[in-house]
């Protein structure tokens, strides 16, 4: 994982240097990383979850293909 860290600017406020920081967090897409690694998740249930995906998304560009 990337270490994000951001400087105190001169004259900067707590405030700002927190919302800064939280943006670096937010495009170093950190969250829904730790957010996965909260619990432990098999392989075989990884790719099940994948394969649900596939077949949820197939499904609405099949829809969309009719309705077009």
């Amino acid at each position: 994982m990337i270490p994000i860290s951001v400087e105190l600017r001169p004259g900067e406020s707590q405030e700002s240097l927190l919302k800064r920081f939280r943006k670096a967090v937010a495009e170093a897409r950190i969250l829904p990383i730790v957010r996965q690694k909260r619990w432990f998740t098999s392989k075989s249930e990884i790719k099940r979850i994948k394969r649900q995906k596939a077949i949820r998304k197939a499904q609405r560009a099949a829809r969309r293909a009719g309705n077009a």
